[in-house]
């Protein structure tokens, strides 16, 4: 299924676990890593698909953007063993189209999930005129007994070349998983930076504020949602967390005989965990934007992002700054130093 606007084009397989697969901006330069050797560059497979369970390295990773239950784990059924699952992760999603004056949305719906007692909602709202996108994460608890998770959206880029990762908030971060040992990182203003680099592992950040970035080839993926300083989150309070990989000459027995398929940053925000009763259900909501420029991120708004010294609006129309100037979304404009303050952005 495809959904675009002009300046933003999402392509999602609803049979392959609700997944979206292609997302590229008004260059129609892709953002997502997809696996080439199980998809096209349509979108059609190049081998059967079948629903399946299993260890870490039996997961089929066909790339892109999708949500699981956190925690992870194979302790105790608190814990969500994927991927892969044959419900969640690799099944079939239902699809419902909505299209209106303002733009278009796509829902898509998993089956129910005995283990977790979940099922999960993934809907992607586009509207004209913006180079970003909505996507409102639920879950439900269609089981007969109480259970407690977090909503975890996982966004697989390609971690080649320079650029890296900003999250915002302090410089605190979490070492949570070593393959090979523990991403590097550096405090940056306001934001922590993961730069792309060959190692697999994970790093979380409790601190983060509301907004990451991910930069490299050319373009800027950002992802702004909510975040309740109150409430518990998964691996030590990680409201979001980056997982690097890149190629082994043998899978890591550790992992499950992981073995990573290419260099691959994965951006991944989570929710709060949420005691859910028979029939209540959690949500996440996640605004994301494509623009154009690899330059480092300082601060990310409703109406677009700041660099050292760049504005880039996620919507057509004026910025005021000092004098009117016409924008197209994504496309960066200069903004004289100190002049951040009075930019006002007209749709």
């Amino acid at each position: 299924m495809w959904l675009g606007n002009g300046l933003l084009t999402l392509g999602m397989v609803p049979r392959l676990g609700g997944r979206l697969l292609s997302l590229s901006g008004v260059d129609g330069r892709e953002q997502l890593w997809r696996n080439d050797e199980l998809l096209t560059d349509d979108l059609a497979l190049r081998r059967e698909h079948r629903p399946h369970s299993g260890e870490l390295g039996d997961w089929v990773n066909y790339g892109g953007d999708k949500t699981w239950p956190a925690p992870q784990g194979w302790e105790h059924s608190a814990q969500w063993a994927g991927p892969p699952d044959p419900v969640l992760d690799s099944g079939r999603y239902e699809a419902e189209v909505e299209v209106d004056d303002e733009g278009a949305a796509v829902t898509l719906t998993s089956g129910d999930d005995p283990r977790t007692g979940l099922r999960f909602v993934r809907r992607f709202e586009l509207r004209r005129g913006r180079c970003s996108y909505r996507l409102r994460l639920t879950a439900i608890n269609t089981g007969d007994r109480e259970v407690r998770w977090s909503l975890w959206n996982v966004t697989q880029l390609a971690g080649d070349g320079a650029g890296g990762t900003y999250v915002s908030g302090a410089a605190e971060v979490t070492d949570l998983l070593a393959g090979t040992g523990y991403p590097k990182w550096t405090a940056e203003d306001s934001c922590v930076h993961v730069p792309h680099q060959d190692v697999v592992g994970k790093l979380g950040f409790p601190a983060a504020e509301g907004w990451l970035a991910h930069v490299g080839l050319g373009a800027t993926l950002t992802q702004s949602f909510a975040v309740d300083p109150e409430a518990e989150y998964p691996d030590g309070g990680s409201r979001v967390e980056v997982w690097m990989e890149h190629p082994l000459p043998e899978p890591l027995a550790a992992l499950g005989d992981l073995g990573p398929p290419a260099r691959i940053v994965e951006c991944e925000v989570l929710g709060p965990l949420t005691a859910l009763a028979p029939g209540e259900r959690t949500t996440l909501t996640l605004d994301c934007a494509v623009t154009a420029g690899d330059q480092p991120v300082r601060h990310v708004t409703e109406l677009g992002h700041w660099t050292d010294d760049e504005f880039v609006p996620y919507a057509d129309g004026v910025i005021e700054a000092g004098e009117r100037i016409e924008v197209r979304a994504g496309r960066p404009v200069p903004i004289p130093p100190g002049q951040w303050e009075f930019v006002e952005v007209n749709r």
